[in-house]
């Protein structure tokens, strides 16, 4: 008898039913991750479809004039959309202004090896830094009237400069506060990343630790601090409550921060409600305007961070 001989070919169906189930499995795997990967394109596809089927009333009966007009005037049928570009524009560059370097920088101090500094606080500080971004935007909001805008208005006393309620500068800086955690996250993980090697290389040359810092981790860490500022960008250009809250709400271009002005963002929060006919298509415009501009963003850096990594 050959007892080994039974008990192999018995055991040889199920482990080739096993396979055959490892394949589908795999099969339906690869197919779950295709549909997921895709959903995204589709999604956005369709984003993009819709506005821009809303918006075709608007930009047959106004055109390109539409970009180049200040004036938004319901009861004569004028619409511009300009100053809410230059408001998105100009209150975001605010923002990166401020946020970038103090991301930066606060994912250096949450990073690096500092004596003074247990690693317990660093955990913590880090903590508190990501909790800002579980605030919600409203909150910032009110933060910004009753908090930072008496402030404001008291420390410019002396400056013998007037700040209105709703003004650029106190905008910014509430975008500012609110892409902080964003920046600053994507920077810590970018430059935890990094290979230690590198520190251990440049300090072994005699490279003190901010030579070390500003010209070896930072020019290694371009490409994820690049990707974290567009981010930040475009949440910044896409904030609606915090900043319709602070801005002011004017159609007009003026040149000082301390003038109230207003975004594409906050002139859809503030519009859409109370919009009819000509005027749903012209917001739907404007949002249109916006997706392209936060496009354009996210575009022009995936291009910078090819052509860096390259």
């Amino acid at each position: 008898m050959l007892p080994f001989s039974g008990g192999s070919s018995n055991r040889s169906p199920n482990k080739n039913l096993s396979q055959k189930l490892d394949q589908r499995l795999d099969r339906g795997f690869v197919g779950l991750a295709a549909i997921c990967g895709l959903a995204v394109p589709i999604l956005l596809g369709a984003i993009a479809c819709l506005v821009a089927i809303q918006s075709i009333d608007a930009i047959k009966y106004l055109g390109l004039s539409f970009i180049t007009k200040v004036d938004w005037n319901v009861n004569q049928n004028s619409y511009g959309a300009l100053a809410q570009i230059y408001g998105t524009l100009v209150s975001s560059a605010i923002a990166l202004f401020i946020a970038v370097p103090t991301g930066i920088g606060i994912a250096l101090f949450l990073t690096e090896d500092f004596k003074f500094m247990p690693k317990q606080l660093q955990t913590l500080l880090g903590f508190l830094v990501e909790l800002l971004a579980a605030i919600p935007s409203v909150v910032y909001g009110l933060w910004g009237i009753f908090g930072l805008v008496p402030f404001l208005r008291f420390l410019l006393r002396f400056l013998g400069l007037p700040l209105q309620g709703g003004s650029m500068l106190p905008a910014a800086l509430v975008l500012a506060v609110m892409i902080l955690p964003t920046i600053s996250a994507i920077c810590r993980e970018v430059l935890i990343s990094l290979s230690k090697e590198l520190r251990y290389a440049a300090m072994g040359l005699g490279a003190t630790r901010w030579e070390t810092i500003l010209r070896i981790l930072l020019p290694a860490a371009g490409s994820g601090i690049l990707g974290a500022v567009m981010l930040g960008l475009g949440r910044a250009m896409g904030e609606t409550m915090a900043v319709t809250m602070l801005i002011g709400n004017r159609d007009q271009i003026k040149f000082s921060i301390l003038e109230p002005a207003n975004t594409i963002a906050a002139q859809l929060a503030t519009k859409f409600a109370e919009a009819e006919g000509i005027e749903v298509s012209t917001l739907m415009y404007a949002a249109l305007i916006l997706f392209v501009m936060t496009s354009i963003v996210n575009i022009l850096a995936e291009l910078l961070i090819i052509k860096r990594n390259d």
